[in-house]
């Protein structure tokens, strides 16, 4: 018999796996990757977005989640209508508004 031989016929040792203490590491640099890139930013933006919504008055000028600009009219605990042109008026959902615009934006853009 050969050395090759037996280099072959014996048997490989198995390369350990990461330990108890390993596997917990990881988990927590997974679960931290986790809280820094997802599910803190979402949480600031949820914020502010309540702050937004919370501080809408009478002139502020937002445009919705559909793309709808116009001029805060009226403010109920739900809903807002908003002048969007000469004489057309929209009722909205106090939720589809994302963004407050500057103060005169609307005329810049007609």
């Amino acid at each position: 018999m050969s050395f090759i031989d037996q280099a072959l016929a014996a048997p490989g040792a198995a390369a350990p796996g990461p330990g108890i203490t390993g596997q917990l590491l990881m988990l927590g640099g997974f679960l931290l990757i986790f809280w820094l890139l997802i599910w803190r930013p979402q949480h600031k933006r949820s914020r502010e977005h309540k702050q937004l919504l919370a501080n809408l008055a009478k002139g502020d000028e937002v445009v919705t989640s559909g793309g709808v600009i116009g001029k805060v009219i009226v403010v109920t605990d739900d809903f807002l209508t908003l002048n969007v042109g000469s004489n057309v008026e929209l009722r909205f959902q106090k939720s589809a508004v994302a963004a407050a615009l500057p103060k005169g934006t609307m005329k810049t853009i007609q």
